[in-house]
């Protein structure tokens, strides 16, 4: 399995179908309150990782059920809301798709297809199903449960191997050692720009705004872009950073997502300030 995983990696004719899709989902998914809803930025955590329960639920109980003997209205039933409830989460996995690096989308292009064979196979189940064709029905799904389960395995992998939508800035914050640290003299911070510090080669950046000072970890969670290097903006009254390399915009008082790619919150260290100098702390 390693060496497939690796060799859908590294397979770049996948570029030929991947690049295509990628630019028809970003041309249809335009608006950004919609990409923002879809990536998860009011949930503060990836959407679709949570909307994948409801068909993945469902299926696996009708999987069950039809095995009992006179269940035949209730296997039918979980098949109508799993492939229902696929088709959202199917959008929110393409919307986060989009976004990410090519190996990534190679493993993530094998894990819809595998994804779309299954809602396949429990479509034509349930309509079975409801003809009457109980028998083809129940094998039409088992078959669709087979296709799911390998899209999820294929979905573990770009999460867990990969690190799709998982932020990749909360490592950093385990190399930090315990205690306060010292960032320099606060009469040597300039108001309303960004600088760049270090804590235990651990890259921040500060941002003061009059007295208060935010301290937040530099590295962008979802694909280690260096907010150092990004813009701030003013957003519903918020200061913000953006991200240069992808656009996720962040709360400089806060650390919350405002807009996607990213899903997840940034870090924002504690601070305080002793004898005119700013220090910070692990949270």
């Amino acid at each position: 399995m390693r060496e497939l995983l690796t060799k859908i990696e590294e397979n770049t004719r996948l570029d030929r179908v991947g690049d295509r899709l990628q630019r028809a989902v970003q041309g249809t998914l335009r608006a950004q309150r919609v990409r923002d809803l879809l990536h998860g930025v009011w949930l503060g955590h990836p959407l679709h990782p949570a909307m994948v329960q409801v068909p993945v639920g469902a299926w696996i109980s009708a999987a069950v059920v039809d095995l009992m003997p006179g269940q035949r209205r209730a296997a039918t039933a979980l098949i109508g809301v799993g492939t229902v409830s696929a088709l959202p989460a199917a959008v929110a996995g393409l919307n986060d798709w989009a976004a990410l690096s090519r190996d990534q989308r190679r493993i993530g292009l094998v894990h819809a297809a595998a994804n779309t064979i299954g809602v396949t196979l429990y479509a034509g189940s349930l309509a079975a199903r409801l003809n009457g064709r109980h028998n083809l029905g129940r094998a039409l799904a088992y078959l669709g449960l087979s296709a799911a389960s390998a899209g999820a395995y294929l979905g573990g992998h770009l999460a867990y191997k990969q690190g799709a939508q998982v932020s990749q800035s909360i490592s950093e914050l385990h190399l930090v050692s315990e205690g306060w640290h010292p960032l320099g003299d606060m009469s040597s911070l300039p108001q309303r720009q960004l600088l760049t510090r270090e804590i235990d080669n651990v890259s921040v950046i500060l941002y003061r705004h009059g007295d208060d000072v935010t301290v937040m970890l530099e590295r962008c969670p979802h694909q280690s872009g260096p907010l150092g290097e990004g813009e701030v903006q003013e957003i519903d009254g918020h200061a913000c950073v953006v991200c240069p390399w992808h656009g996720s915009t962040f709360r400089l008082n806060g650390g919350e997502v405002v807009h996607g790619p990213s899903g997840n919150d940034q870090v924002v260290l504690p601070t305080r300030v002793v004898n005119g100098r700013l220090e910070a702390r692990l949270p």
